[in-house]
C-alpha cells in the first residue's frame, strides 16, 4: 500500500494504521517537493556552476579559488545549522511549534533565494553573504519537517512514506530545474541577463509548491504546561538529550555514521555539476540529460527503496545505499580514464561525457534511496515527544557532515584538483560502513518505546 492510499485514523505506533490522513501525508510530502527547487537550482546545478565560473570564474587557477569559495560559503552555513539545530529541535518539542518554525524557515528561503537576483560578476561577497543565509535557513527547513515523520505512521510504513516524500521531491525539482534549463539557458557569461532569473524562479516555485503543506499538516505536540524562555528550554532540554544519549546507543552510533556518509552526499550534491563542467567538460546537452537522468533514477531508488526498506529492515537497506554510493564515486573519478580505455579495447569513439551518463545513473539510484533510509532510520530510533530535538540533532549530524565534507574537498581539489579530491567520497562511505555495522535496528526501536512507556 502506498502512502497515498493509506487511511485515516489515530493509533499507537505499533499498530498497522497511520496516523495521519492520506492529505496530510501529501502535504508533509509536498514540501519535500517544493524545496527541491532550492537544492537543485541554487546548490546543484544551476546558481553554483553560475557562481563559480561566471560571478568569480577562472582567475588563472583553474577556478580552484571559486570552488574553495563556494565550498567556504555552504560550510558556513552548516556550521550554523550544527550550532541552532538541536537547540531550536528542543524548543519546538516543548512548545509545540515545529510547524511554525517551518514557516520561519520557508519564508526566510525564499526571501533570500530571491535576493540572489541581485548578484553580478564580481560582487562575490554579496553572493556568498546571501548563500550563507539561504542555504542555513533551507537546511533547518529539512530538519523541521523531517520532525514530523514519526507522527505520519506507524514504524513499518515509515519507509514507504519517506520514500515517497523523496521521489515527490525529485519531481518537483525535475519540473522546477527543466523549466529553468529550456527557458533560462545556460550558464555563461553572454546569457547573463537570463540566467540571473534562477533565484527569483526558484524562490516563487518554493513559495507556492509548499502552500498545501501548512494547510494540511498538523501540529500534533502539546506544549509544556511549565512556560520558559527559548535559551532556558533549549539548553536544560538539549544538555538532558546529551545525558540521556547513552540510553540511545544505536542512534548515537547510527548518528556517526550518517556523518560520514553525508559528508559524501554533499560532496556529490554540490561539485557534481562543476565536476561536469570542469573535468568531464560537457556540453549544454549533455548536462541537461544527466539532470533528468538523475532526477528519475533518485525518484526510482527512494520509491523503490522505500518499499524494499519495509521488507528487508532499514538498516539493512542503508548499508546497501553506502555499497552503491562506494560504487558510483570510483565510476565518477574514472570516468575520463576509463572512457578512453573503452575506446582503445572496444573501438568506441565515446567521449568522456557518454560515460559519465551512465555514471549518473548509479549515482541518482544511491542519492535518493540513501537519504530515505537515513531519515527513517532516525524516525524509528525517535520517541515522538523527543522527535523535533532528535531530528535536530539528525540535521546537526548533517551539517557537521556537510562542513567537514566540503572544506575537505574545496582544501583537497586547491591542491591536487578536483578529479582526485572526489575520492575522498569513498573514503567517508567506507567508514560510514563500518560504524553502521555495529548498529542494531530492533534495539534502537526498543530503546524509543520503552523511553515512551517510562514518560508515560
Amino acid at each position: 500500500m502506498s502512502p497515498t492510499d493509506a487511511p485515516s485514523m489515530t493509533s499507537s505506533p505499533s499498530t498497522m494504521a497511520p496516523r495521519a490522513s492520506r492529505r496530510e501525508i501529501l502535504g508533509w510530502a509536498m514540501f519535500d517537493f517544493a524545496n527541491q527547487a532550492y537544492t537543485l537550482l541554487i546548490i546543484t546545478v544551476v546558481f553554483g556552476e553560475l557562481f563559480t565560473t561566471v560571478i568569480v570564474g577562472d582567475r588563472g587557477d583553474n577556478f580552484r579559488l571559486a570552488n574553495l569559495l563556494w565550498s567556504f560559503a555552504l560550510a558556513v552555513s552548516f556550521l550554523l545549522v550544527v550550532l541552532t539545530g538541536p537547540l531550536c529541535g528542543a524548543v519546538m518539542d516543548y512548545r509545540a511549534e515545529k510547524k511554525r518554525f517551518l514557516f520561519i524557515s520557508y519564508l526566510a528561503t525564499v526571501a533570500t533565494s530571491a535576493m540572489l537576483y541581485f548578484v553580478e560578476p564580481g560582487y562575490v561577497v554579496l553572493g556568498l553573504i546571501l548563500i550563507i543565509i539561504s542555504n542555513y535557513t533551507y537546511s533547518m527547513g529539512e530538519s523541521f519537517i523531517a520532525a514530523f515523520l514519526p507522527e505520519l505512521g506507524p514504524p513499518e510504513k515509515l519507509g514507504s512514506i519517506s520514500g515517497f516524500g523523496w521521489a515527490l521531491g525529485y519531481i518537483g525539482g525535475m519540473v522546477a530545474a527543466g523549466f529553468t534549463l529550456l527557458v533560462l539557458g545556460e550558464t555563461t557569461v553572454e546569457n547573463f541577463e537570463r540566467i540571473r532569473w534562477v533565484g527569483p524562479f526558484a524562490a516563487g516555485f518554493f513559495l507556492v509548491a509548499a502552500i498545501p503543506t501548512f494547510l494540511w499538516l498538523k501540529e500534533r505536540g502539546q506544549p509544556h504546561p511549565v512556560p520558559a524562555s527559548f535559551g532556558q528550554i533549549a539548553w536544560r532540554r538539549v544538555s538532558g538529550t546529551l545525558h540521556d544519549l547513552r540510553r540511545f546507543r544505536d542512534l548515537g552510533l547510527f548518528l556517526i555514521s550518517v556523518m560520514f556518509s553525508m559528508a559524501g552526499v554533499y560532496i556529490i550534491i554540490t561539485f557534481a555539476f562543476i565536476y561536469g563542467a570542469q573535468v568531464v567538460e560537457w556540453d549544454s546537452t549533455t548536462r541537461n540529460l544527466m539532470f533528468v537522468i538523475v532526477q528519475i533514477t533518485a525518484a526510482i531508488g527512494a520509491l523503490g527503496f522505500g518499499v524494499i526498506q519495509d521488507r528487508i529492515g532499514t538498516r539493512v537497506t542503508y548499508l546497501l545505499t553506502l555499497v552503491m554510493w562506494v560504487l558510483a564515486v570510483l565510476a565518477i573519478w574514472a570516468t575520463p580514464e576509463l572512457t578512453t580505455w573503452l575506446n582503445d579495447t572496444l573501438g568506441l569513439n565515446w567521449h568522456a561525457q557518454d560515460l559519465f551518463l551512465y555514471v549518473g545513473c548509479l549515482a541518482g539510484l544511491s542519492l535518493g534511496s540513501s537519504q530515505s533510509a537515513s531519515r527513517v532510520l532516525v524516525g524509528l530510533f525517535s520517541p515522538q515527544q523527543k522527535s523535533a530535538e532528535f531530528f535536530g540533532f539528525w540535521g546537526l549530524a548533517n551539517k557537521i557532515a556537510g562542513v567537514v565534507g566540503i572544506i575537505g574537498i574545496g582544501l583537497l581539489q586547491s591542491v591536487v584538483g578536483l578529479q582526485a579530491s572526489v575520492l575522498l567520497c569513498a573514503a567517508f562511505f567506507i567508514i560510514a560502513i563500518l560504524i553502521c555495522l555495529g548498529v542494531n535496528q530492533q534495539r534502537g526501536q526498543q530503546a524509543a518505546r520503552d523511553w515512551e512507556q517510562a514518560e508515560h
